[in-house]
């Protein structure tokens, strides 16, 4: 496939003017977002805006207001997760499958759960027809246990919630990584969770931004007594 030299160059600019101001300097990381072509990933309709700076809708009549995150979002996660080669992960929100993909490049497996029956379908298109070959897109609910109780090295919350699930935090193996963006508007914080030993967890909060919701996970009552 012959990729048009302006998208080259805005590839570029993405990545040098959005995502490494953003504190994304792990050169794996950087090689990466150069590789791997983010405009397959994007609706075709929106294909014109795949390296700005924004949200792109998914499109899906049936499901509105699923989005693709921001270039920079999806970039700073994979930085602070120090995915290794040999390691597992869960996503929640496959949505396009560009940070699948991603996470594929980095890892040895991944599950990645989208609750919309549609953008699971794409997504798993997409993958497929850009050859990454270790990625299972499961059409499943993130917000409910897995009924086989796996664990993993990463669990990936591609959206935002109001507080961190703690029933995942058992889905992870010792010295495993949760990445979640927490929190409502106008200010959200990216949380990283390790888990240490079999009862100890750490927490770490290095950035603030703005994510859309995932779906079906607990928010707070509005009321307060």
């Amino acid at each position: 496939m012959n990729i048009p030299a302006t998208h080259e160059r805005l590839r570029f600019n993405m990545i040098e003017q959005q995502i490494r101001p953003w504190d994304v300097h792990d050169p794996d990381v950087l090689a990466l977002l150069a590789e791997i072509r983010r405009e397959d990933y994007v609706p075709t309709v929106h294909r014109a805006l795949a390296f700005f700076d924004m949200e792109l809708p998914l499109g899906n009549a049936a499901m509105p207001g699923q989005t693709m995150l921001a270039p920079k979002i999806e970039a700073r996660t994979l930085n602070d997760l120090k995915v290794q080669k040999h390691e597992s992960v869960l996503e929640i929100g496959t949505g396009s499958g560009f940070m699948a993909a991603l996470l594929a490049h980095r890892a040895a497996k991944v599950l990645t759960l989208e609750i919309d029956a549609t953008l699971a379908e794409r997504a798993a298109a997409t993958l497929a027809r850009n050859g990454v070959t270790n990625v299972e897109v499961r059409h499943a609910d993130g917000s409910k246990p897995l009924a086989s109780g796996p664990t993993f090295d990463v669990i990936v919350l591609s959206g935002s919630v109001a507080r961190i699930p703690q029933g995942l935090l058992g889905s992870l193996n010792i010295g495993g990584r949760l990445a979640a963006i927490v929190g409502n508007e106008p200010m959200m914080r990216a949380h990283f969770v390790t888990r240490v030993s079999e009862g100890q967890w750490e927490t770490t909060q290095p950035w603030d931004t703005i994510a859309p919701r995932l779906l079906n996970f607990p928010e707070p009552s509005p009321f307060n007594f």
